[in-house]
């Protein structure tokens, strides 16, 4: 039995078999997005079979089944970082078994710095797109032709239209920005944070990216929404911490659950 029919078959003892079709992967600090959930199945990372487990704070480490007002949908409280274990595939197998349980749209969230001085902590931003220049992609070493997945669209223009469009219905700002992945763990230097904003970046993080990479060639729809905990080090008096992360994302969290609510129609 593969790696992937194992979890999955442990995840239909919990009564989580699918379809859905949505999945969240929440970042740090937005676990309490999840409470919304209704008719909840909870399951710890822990209790799932080959399923990376992070050891960051802020993530609970959960994943739970249930709805979202009237759509099924599976969230993962947290997710594990390249940074963790040097490896960018690290989120292969729980988008694998997101994908063969049916989930269709993919909507991640994380926590950025931000490099534009109009899009201040405490916001809300839509990625359209991303810059990856680490060398780092979780299709390495992959030795068929699904290794040349097209990133023009990575972020689904339909989806983006959906999350402004509900943004708007929940009277919260969303700004638009481009994001820069770097590996972490250590914050970007201020110097790497100016060759970023030369680069046209507005957004710099250490997740979503692999996961990006890999969702699109699973033919999972992405977006990707940005909690705002920063400014890039340098910019603005930036000096960037963990613990400013997990404090600014916490405040900011009811923002994003906000347009999430509106996104899936919840009352």
């Amino acid at each position: 039995m593969s790696a992937l029919q194992e979890t999955l078959a442990t995840l239909k003892e919990w009564a989580i078999q699918g379809p859905y079709e949505t999945a969240l992967i929440l970042g740090t600090g937005l676990g309490p997005i999840a409470e919304r959930l209704t008719y909840p199945v909870s399951v710890p990372y822990a209790q799932i079979p080959h399923f990376p487990r992070s050891g960051v704070s802020g993530h609970a480490g959960r994943l739970l089944a249930g709805f979202y007002g009237t759509t099924k949908v599976l969230v993962m409280q947290g997710r594990m970082h390249y940074y963790e274990r040097g490896d960018a595939t690290v989120m292969r197998l729980p988008l694998e078994i997101l994908a063969a349980l049916g989930v269709k749209s993919l909507l991640l969230t994380n926590a950025s710095g931000s490099l534009d001085e109009a899009v201040p902590p405490g916001s809300i931003a839509l990625i359209t797109d991303h810059i990856n220049l680490s060398g780092i992609n979780p299709l390495i070493g992959v030795e068929d032709d699904s290794r040349f997945v097209p990133m023009v669209d990575a972020y689904d223009p339909h989806l983006r239209a959906a999350l402004k469009s509900a943004a708007a219905s929940a009277r919260v700002t969303l700004a638009e920005g481009i994001y820069q992945f770097f590996p972490g763990p250590s914050f970007e230097t201020p110097a790497e944070i100016r060759a970023a904003k030369t680069l046209g970046a507005t957004l710099v993080g250490m997740s979503t990216v692999p996961e990006v990479i890999l969702a699109r060639r699973l033919g999972l729809r992405v977006a990707a929404l940005s909690m705002v905990t920063n400014y890039g080090a340098g910019l603005f008096g930036g000096a960037p911490s963990h613990d400013e992360t997990k404090r600014v994302a916490a405040e900011a969290a009811e923002k994003m659950s906000a347009i999430l609510a509106a996104f899936f129609s919840v009352p």
